[in-house]
């Protein structure tokens, strides 16, 4: 009897180790590893403050903004960099993709959304938009996207040096995706850039802007 017993107890003790297993892996595998992207002064970017994004390399334009492409107050405006540093620059807020992330980590996707208004009634998100027949490159647009055109992700270099890339494997895991790095390139004779897809990358550093209100 008492070996009965005892063999009982062991079936039972498998049985709920089995059960126990696929949703302790299930828990674990949503555990996210990814480091974090780190700002200017070593901190994680976080989801619920605002940060101004500059070109690693000091030569290559200024602060990330929106960008009049053809100089005539049109819409959309563009994801871009004037050709130097300016003082109007543009806070931008981050916000993850998974729920109840708190820091934006590298090879994550999220939203990126200039904190400004615009005399364009449009978001101030960031998106993939069109084609430009010029270059072949699939421009940065500003203005709502709930799919996958509308996330990013952050990734970094061999030299330590974060660049933005568009590839939403979060968003959805199965899709078949022609993923790119964000890179820039001279659209007129002011050497205003235009940040796109399919070409080069664009170094980027993270500054936290302090003091500033969410719009």
């Amino acid at each position: 009897m008492v070996m009965k017993l005892g063999a009982s107890i062991v079936i039972c003790i498998w049985l709920l180790l089995a059960i126990l297993s696929p949703i302790t892996e299930s828990s674990s595998s949503n555990d996210d590893s990814n480091p974090a992207v780190l700002d200017t002064d070593g901190n994680p970017i976080q989801s619920d403050a605002e940060y101004y994004v500059r070109p690693a390399i000091t030569d290559v334009g200024g602060y990330l903004t929106l960008i009049d492409r053809f100089g005539n107050g049109s819409c959309p405006l563009y994801v871009g960099q004037p050709n130097v540093i300016v003082d109007n620059k543009i806070s931008i807020k981050f916000t993850p993709f998974i729920e109840g992330e708190t820091v934006i980590r590298e090879n994550r996707d999220f939203k990126a959304v200039f904190q400004t208004l615009t005399t364009c009634v449009q978001s101030t998100q960031w998106k993939v938009g069109e084609v430009d027949q010029e270059s072949g490159r699939r421009l940065i647009v500003a203005g709502y996207d709930e799919g996958i055109g509308g996330y990013f992700r952050i990734e970094k270099g061999n030299l330590g040096i974060y660049n933005f890339a568009w590839c939403p494997l979060d968003v959805c895991p199965n899709c078949r995706l022609n993923c790119s790095p964000v890179g820039a390139f001279i659209i007129d004779e002011n050497r205003n850039r235009l940040l796109a897809l399919d070409g080069n990358t664009l170094p980027v550093q993270f500054e936290k802007a302090n003091d500033v209100s969410s719009i």
